[in-house]
Parts: C-alpha cells; sequence; structure tokens
C-alpha cells in the first residue's frame, strides 16, 4: 500500500497513512482521463444561443422592388442574409452538449486522478482541518504552513467552518468526498484531504 505522510494544521508531520492501492495505487489510464475532463467542461456548457434564419426574422413578406429593369441585383425579401436586419444563414440553436461516461469509467477516471496526484507528491493528508470559528485569515495561515497555494482541499461533510474560511481564497476550492472530480483534482496543483475525508473516499469508491 502506498504511505503519505500525515501533517497538523501547523505544517507538522504528526505521523503517516496507508492508502488503498485500490483507489490511490492504480495503474493511470490517461485516456479515460481525458475523456472525463472533456465530459466535464462538455456537461458545463448551456447550449441556450441561438439566433434567428431568414424564415424566423420579422418582416420581409413583400419583394422590395420588381424583378427587372430596375437595374438593381434581383431581391426577394429584405429578410435575406445580406441584408442588414437579415437572418443569419446557419443559425446556432439550442441543444444539448452532454456527453455521458458509463459509472466504471467515471470511478476509474477518478481513481486515475487521484493516483496519478499521490504518484506527484502533490495529495496531502492533514490530521484534522476542523477549525473553532469562520477565520480566512487562519486558513490562509494553515495554506501556507502546509506550503500549498492553488489547493483543492476535501474535507467532510461536517466542516462547516472549513468551507466557509476558504471560499474567499483565490486558487482554492473545497469539496466533499461525494463531490470532487477528475477537473478538479487536476486543475489544482495540489489536493489536500483530511483523514476523515480519505477514510470516507475509500470506502465510496472501493
Amino acid at each position: 500500500m502506498a504511505k503519505v505522510s500525515v501533517y497538523d494544521i501547523e505544517g507538522k508531520e504528526v505521523g503517516d497513512m496507508e492508502l488503498n492501492d485500490a483507489i490511490f495505487g492504480i495503474e493511470v489510464n490517461e485516456h479515460i482521463v481525458h475523456m472525463a475532463v472533456v465530459a466535464h467542461l462538455a456537461n458545463k456548457r448551456q447550449g441556450t444561443q441561438k439566433a434567428k434564419t431568414r424564415g424566423e426574422v420579422r418582416g420581409g413578406g413583400r419583394k422590395p422592388w420588381r424583378q427587372k429593369g430596375t437595374g438593381h441585383a434581383r431581391q426577394g425579401s429584405i429578410r435575406s442574409p445580406q441584408w442588414k436586419g437579415g437572418g443569419v444563414v446557419f443559425a446556432p440553436t439550442p441543444r444539448d452538449y452532454s456527453i455521458k461516461l458509463n459509472k466504471k469509467e467515471r470511478r476509474l477516471a477518478l481513481k486515475s486522478a487521484l493516483t496519478s496526484r499521490v504518484n506527484d507528491n502533490k495529495f496531502i493528508v492533514v490530521d484534522d482541518f476542523k477549525m473553532d470559528e469562520i477565520k480566512t485569515k487562519k486558513m490562509v495561515a494553515a495554506l501556507t504552513n502546509l506550503k500549498v497555494s492553488k489547493a483543492l482541499i476535501v474535507t467532510s461533510e461536517n466542516e462547516t467552518n472549513t468551507v466557509l474560511s476558504a471560499r474567499n481564497i483565490r486558487g482554492v476550492k473545497t469539496a466533499s468526498p461525494n463531490t470532487i472530480n477528475v477537473y478538479d483534482i487536476l486543475k489544482y496543483n495540489t489536493v489536500v484531504a483530511s483523514k476523515a475525508a480519505v477514510n470516507t473516499i475509500e470506502e465510496v469508491y472501493a
């Protein structure tokens, strides 16, 4: 089993922890990780763009001028695409960009992302991340002690003060074990997780 050091919020090493190889020690599948990132970004797209075609623009029912004899090019409608105020030729319409991954694919991608962070020594386990009060200053100090700047903080469900203390820090995001995703794990330089959160991850994804 992979073994990582455990730190307190002062940045001091207080022990070590063995990680489950079924989650943190698998062979990294880069292809499935790429698919998960693409799916995540695609699923965030709203797909609500819309422009009117010549058939949807109001007006233009009458022929602007007669077919011959005016010296102008023939025109059938003032709502043709070449006219100001006319329709768009290949107008975008609302669509669904979402990409579906199977449950096994999603889990494999997540495990691969977590394993890559452990392999790169960018997975830090903190003994206890609970805070007595909501204080951004204390959270900044804790991250400084851990020598972390851009980080994904994974906390257990009941650590509300920790979440609220970190929400205004630039480059820091919090997540619970049930809401972590491949994109965030790879986006932030370091994953900082409490021991309780690591245990929950191993229970949920094992």
